[in-house]
C-alpha cells in the first residue's frame, strides 16, 4: 500500500464496529512490533505506524511473496474486493471460511489468484462462554515467539486512485480440538484461526491450490497458551508514545469512510 491510506468512519462508528465484533470469531488481535518482525519472519520493515490492537478497518502488517523473498506491508484487517464499490467490505469480511473461501464472491478472486499472505500476530483474542458470559481470552505462543496466522490478501482501488491492500484470517472447524474448542458462544460452531510453522511460511506464500489446502489444517495445542484477557475501560487505557494506542479513534491508523 502507497502512502497514508484512510478509509473514514468517526469514533462513534469505530467504537460501534468494535462492538459489533466483539464476541465474534477472531476479530481482534496483536500485530507483532517491527523489531521483532525481522527475526522472527526475515523481512525488514521500518514502519511503527500501527496499533497496538487491530480491529477491523485498521492497518497492521502482513507479509507476502515478492519476486521469491518475503516482504512486509501495512494492509488493512477486513479483505476489500476489487469490486467494492465502497471500500466498506472489511467490516464482514476479517475471517473467510477455508470450506467457502473459493466461492464466496468477497473472497474467490483472492483465493483464484492465490494471494497467500502471513498475519505476523504476538497474541489473538477469543470469547468464552465459560462462566456463562462472553469474556475475551488472549491466546499467544508458548515459547514467546510470533504467530504466523494464514491469510488471503487483495487490492481495490479507491475512487481518488489510491491502492488499498487488505486481508482476511483464514479460518477451519475446530469442534472438538482441545484449546480452540473452548470458545465462541455454547451453541455455535466451533471455529480456530490456522498458524503455520516457521517452516511452513514460505511454501505457503508460494503454494499451489492443492498444497495450500493441505496446509490449513488444526494446530498444535502444546504450541499456544491461553489467558482471561477482560477488556478495560476506554478511559483507563493508558498510550505512550512509543506504544501506538489501540484507540479506535486513531487517525493515523484508522480507516474512515463517510
Amino acid at each position: 500500500m502507497h502512502g497514508n491510506v484512510l478509509i473514514a468512519a468517526d469514533r462513534k462508528r469505530a467504537s460501534a464496529i468494535e462492538q459489533a465484533t466483539i464476541q465474534g470469531m477472531c476479530t481482534n488481535y496483536v500485530p507483532t512490533r517491527n523489531d521483532r518482525l525481522s527475526a522472527a519472519f526475515g523481512v525488514d520493515f521500518d514502519r511503527d505506524d500501527y496499533v497496538a490492537e487491530a480491529w477491523p478497518g485498521y492497518l497492521a502488517p502482513i507479509i507476502r511473496a515478492s519476486d521469491a523473498r518475503r516482504s512486509a506491508d501495512l494492509a488493512v484487517f477486513g479483505l476489500i474486493p476489487p469490486w467494492s464499490r465502497d471500500g466498506k467490505n472489511f467490516r464482514h469480511c476479517y475471517n473467510a471460511r477455508v470450506e467457502t473461501v473459493g466461492e464466496k464472491p468477497s473472497f474467490r478472486h483472492a483465493w483464484k489468484q492465490r494471494h497467500w499472505c502471513v498475519i505476523p500476530t504476538d497474541a489473538f483474542f477469543e470469547p468464552s462462554y465459560e462462566t456463562g458470559k462472553a469474556v475475551r481470552w488472549r491466546i499467544s505462543s508458548a515459547d514467546g515467539t510470533p504467530l504466523a496466522i494464514a491469510g488471503i490478501w487483495d487490492q481495490w482501488r479507491a475512487a481518488d486512485g489510491q491502492t488499498v491492500v487488505s486481508f482476511s484470517m483464514l479460518t477451519i472447524n475446530a469442534d472438538g480440538h482441545p484449546v480452540m474448542g473452548r470458545f465462541h458462544a455454547p451453541a455455535d460452531e466451533k471455529r480456530s484461526v490456522v498458524l503455520l510453522t516457521p517452516d511452513q511460511i514460505t511454501p505457503w506464500l508460494g503454494a499451489s491450490h492443492e498444497d495450500a489446502s493441505r496446509m490449513l489444517a488444526a494446530f498444535a495445542p502444546e504450541r499456544i497458551t491461553t489467558a482471561p484477557a477482560p477488556r478495560t475501560p476506554r478511559k483507563s487505557r493508558s498510550t505512550t508514545a512509543s506504544q501506538p494506542t489501540d484507540d479506535l479513534g486513531a487517525a493515523s491508523d484508522l480507516l474512515t469512510f463517510d
